[in-house]
């Protein structure tokens, strides 16, 4: 994500309208990255033209460009970028997720706003599935689709981050482990390696044995409906004290600002 901003791109943040396009018009109509960044700030104090780049990058946005190569974001693009960002603050999905939400169109209007607490809905798409591994993916095909390096994945499976399934001979990991090969990747860029990732791994452990205190009970229960009652709570658990962490992050992180 921490792409090098070039001279071209350094020029889009610091002027209104590229030269060669109607000022007047352009205004009305498109924004440049820069005034982009600014329109956003507010609700994502992270934003960066670097990230808006990057998920370009990834095939999430497609700005029109000018003759010179100035990168012009229409109101709908400037809607679909705020969609993305909600996403991503609001529910943790994954940007392949995202980039499924928005193909099955899903818009602006459907995010939950600034301030309000996530709906059930939201959580439980956003939950992690607990009641069973899902598929199961080749090492090849989890850095072919995470475009992560293979001594990163070796990585993090010496330190414990994550733990493939040895079958007939090949590696096999799930779609969780996948997802965090794909997250590792994006922190990647910014130096984060594996070791660093200890923390993560201490803070998951704590979390997943307070909410075994909690509903180990019931998830042990003879009666099935039972059970079923406590694998949805469980999901709904983990996807609240994933966005209560959030909270708390982004608290602390302010604080660093000041």
């Amino acid at each position: 994500m921490a792409a090098e901003i070039d001279t071209r791109e350094a020029g889009d943040a610091a002027v209104e309208a590229p030269p060669e396009v109607p000022v007047r018009a352009e205004r009305q109509k498109s924004l440049t990255i820069g005034a982009v960044c600014k329109q956003l700030e507010r609700e994502f104090p992270d934003i960066s033209i670097s990230k808006i780049r990057y998920l370009e990058d990834q095939k999430l946005l497609a700005p029109r460009r000018t003759q010179g190569g100035y990168r012009l974001y229409a109101p709908a693009d400037v809607s679909r970028l705020r969609t993305i960002l909600r996403l991503q603050r609001d529910e943790f999905l994954p940007l392949r997720v995202i980039r499924q939400e928005l193909a099955a169109g899903r818009a602006e209007a459907d995010v939950s706003q600034p301030g309000k607490a996530p709906d059930a809905r939201a959580l439980r798409r956003a939950s992690v599935a607990v009641s069973g591994q899902g598929a199961l993916y080749r090492l090849a095909d989890v850095l072919d689709e995470t475009g992560a390096d293979p001594k990163l994945v070796k990585e993090l499976e010496d330190y414990g981050v994550i733990k493939g399934r040895v079958r007939e001979g090949e590696t096999y990991y799930d779609d969780t482990e996948r997802e965090i090969v794909r997250a590792v990747t994006e922190l990647a860029r910014f130096g984060v390696g594996g070791r660093n990732l200890r923390v993560f791994r201490t803070s998951a452990d704590r979390e997943a044995a307070l909410l075994e205190q909690i509903l180990a009970p019931a998830l042990r229960s003879r009666n099935p409906d039972r059970r079923k009652e406590a694998v949805e709570a469980l999901e709904n658990l983990a996807a609240i004290a994933s966005h209560l962490k959030h909270l708390l992050l982004i608290r602390d992180l302010r604080k660093l600002m000041r």
